[in-house]
């Protein structure tokens, strides 16, 4: 990836550290009212409740500010929550801990269904930074097939690629104009309890600030301290993925399809994952690869050694070669099929990859964290309009619910997959077999795409949406 770092003057990416002095500026500009302005205490006080807060991780706090909702973590997930309550007229607080632009390990494409979610927030995709393609190419087991994405009236019938280098400060940019408060370089290392009942009333951080809140949504990320601080950590018995990718320079950089390679090969067993290449538009291409923890050999894969292996049996027409890469070959974990639960507990609400909503089918972490996002969002709007405590615990309360009437079904077939395509004879069988036939690949599309249309549909639609509802949730 080359650093695409926005041209100067640029208002939808200027930088904000520590501060939400620009964020009424930018509302103004786009013609909007902000959200109320923080109320700023001196520490040593009591907390919202009046009394009775304790502390984890600091002994003196300097500051207490409050908010209607605090959203740790600025990622796409945290922007969707902090967008969507800001737009509800709620008092949203964004806490990131590093400062934008920043690297983040990811394909950099996006689905129809990522699209959907983006547009429906209306954030503009149109312009330079944004490649748009058609579909799939699919080359394993000596097939090689290019799938459209489905014409669907649910979904548009494209994708999308943008570096994450910024496109997660334009999401973060695009919360702020709609009224939320984004504060970079906030590191948060824990809770803020209520010692009487032990629920969230906000976090701590470690310059000793505090910020308050009702209500905490931890987006932030796979390791999700906030959510380990809660108790909450990963399961085991949730599937687990692993990413690698670099950028070269390559005249492949304008590709109409997203490329996946199924044959990866570790000595004679075929792996469960694959490698892409996605053309970023800008002369270079996101190359990389996935890979599964159903492998028997999961744990001793050198990952970076693989991918230059693979790599070296591309053309060398292509451009991928050490001299043209452009960044670090790095790595990250894939959290999928809701690998952390309960997914609301006393006050806490875990969205995107905190709560492992990577899709266990085919790596896809976007869409689901802008899903989760504004689901979370909902349910805590309707929760802040109740009038007692406990009206609004019982809307809170349906959230895990409505996560897995969301992707429950789908995510435990997700699981029934990966432990399959884990069996070298399995996935050496489907890839033969499978790619060659177009039928079979448009459903198979679809399947790992969770892209159906909602009602009606084809016959492949309904017979997914069917399996999907009947298979117990995850």
């Amino acid at each position: 990836m080359t650093e695409q770092v926005p041209p100067a003057g640029t208002p939808d990416l200027a930088p904000q550290q520590g501060t939400s002095s620009g964020v009424a500026a930018r509302a103004a500009a786009a013609g909007r009212q902000p959200a109320a302005t923080a109320t700023t205490r001196t520490a040593g006080g009591s907390g919202p409740s009046g009394r009775g807060v304790s502390s984890r991780g600091t002994v003196s706090p300097r500051v207490d500010t409050v908010a209607d909702v605090i959203v740790v973590g600025a990622g796409p997930a945290g922007s969707s929550v902090g967008f969507h309550l800001a737009t509800a007229g709620l008092d949203v607080l964004v806490l990131e801990k590093t400062s934008f632009p920043r690297e983040k390990v990811c394909g950099d494409g996006l689905t129809p269904r990522a699209v959907k979610a983006l547009a429906a927030m209306g954030v503009p995709f149109t312009g330079e930074g944004w490649q748009r393609h058609r579909g799939l190419r699919i080359i394993g087991g000596g097939g090689r097939i290019e799938l459209d994405w489905p014409d669907l009236s649910s979904y548009p019938g494209y994708g999308l690629v943008r570096a994450r280098t910024d496109f997660d400060q334009l999401l973060a940019r695009h919360a702020e104009k709609a009224g939320a408060r984004v504060l970079e370089g906030v590191n948060v290392d824990g809770p803020v309890l209520d010692d009487r009942n032990g629920r969230i009333v906000g976090v701590s951080t470690k310059d000793g600030q505090q910020y308050r809140a009702p209500l905490v949504v931890a987006a932030d990320g796979n390791s999700s301290r906030l959510s380990v601080a809660m108790g909450l950590h990963k399961r085991d018995d949730r599937p687990m993925g692993v990413a690698v990718r670099t950028y070269y320079t390559s005249p492949r950089h304008d590709d109409e399809y997203l490329e996946a390679w199924l044959d990866l090969w570790d000595g004679s067993s075929l792996l469960p994952g694959y490698g892409w290449i996605f053309g970023m538009g800008d002369g270079t291409s996101n190359v990389g690869l996935g890979l599964l923890n159903t492998s028997s050999g999961f744990g001793d894969i050198d990952y970076r050694v693989m991918l230059r292996k693979w790599l070296a049996t591309m053309p060398p027409e292509w451009g991928f070669q050490e001299e043209n890469r452009t960044q670090p070959i790095r790595g990250a974990a894939l959290p999928m099929g809701f690998n952390r639960t309960p997914h609301y507990t006393r006050g806490l609400l875990l969205a995107g990859d905190a709560g492992g909503m990577v899709n266990p089918f085919n790596g896809e972490g976007i869409a689901y964290a802008l899903e989760s996002g504004e689901l979370a969002a909902r349910v805590i709007t309707q929760a802040l309009a109740r009038p007692t405590a406990a009206a609004r615990e019982r809307v809170l309360q349906t959230y895990p619910r409505q996560l897995k009437d969301a992707y429950g079904g789908y995510y435990t077939l997700g699981r029934v997959f990966v432990e399959l395509i884990g069996k070298p004879s399995f996935m050496q069988f489907a890839t033969k077999h499978g790619v060659k036939r177009p039928a079979i690949m448009r459903f198979t599309m679809k399947l790992l795409g969770n892209l159906t249309e909602t009602r009606g549909g084809d016959a492949v639609d309904r017979l997914i949406n069917a399996v999907s509802k009947m298979t117990p949730a995850a």
